[in-house]
């Protein structure tokens, strides 16, 4: 039982409340599922599902493809973060997008 609701959650995705009303986009590359809500010159990043400790290295690379390819903007270089140092579930970036 418990292991099934974890399996259902893990399915969720849900902005912080500061993406409340972006755009969402799902994705998936390599593999991997995304979700990305955009906002204007900012997107937030969550990975979906469980991945072993050495296929979580790539993961924040994976995010900056994702939010790019999504949105149609840049991310601009070295602005990744994520609430919880080293966490690769979710990641907040600052874009450059083409229309201003």
């Amino acid at each position: 039982m418990i292991l099934s609701l974890v399996l259902i959650l893990s399915a969720c995705a849900s902005p912080s409340p500061q993406f409340f009303g972006a755009t969402r986009y799902d994705t998936t590359l390599d593999g991997v599922r995304f979700v990305v809500f955009h906002d204007g010159a900012r997107a937030q990043v969550i990975r979906l599902g469980y991945l072993d400790r050495q296929t979580r290295a790539r993961i924040p690379e994976l995010m900056v493809v994702a939010a790019e390819q999504t949105t149609g903007c840049r991310v601009i270089p070295n602005s990744l973060r994520s609430r919880i140092p080293g966490d690769t579930g979710e990641a907040q970036l600052s874009l450059r997008c083409p229309d201003g």
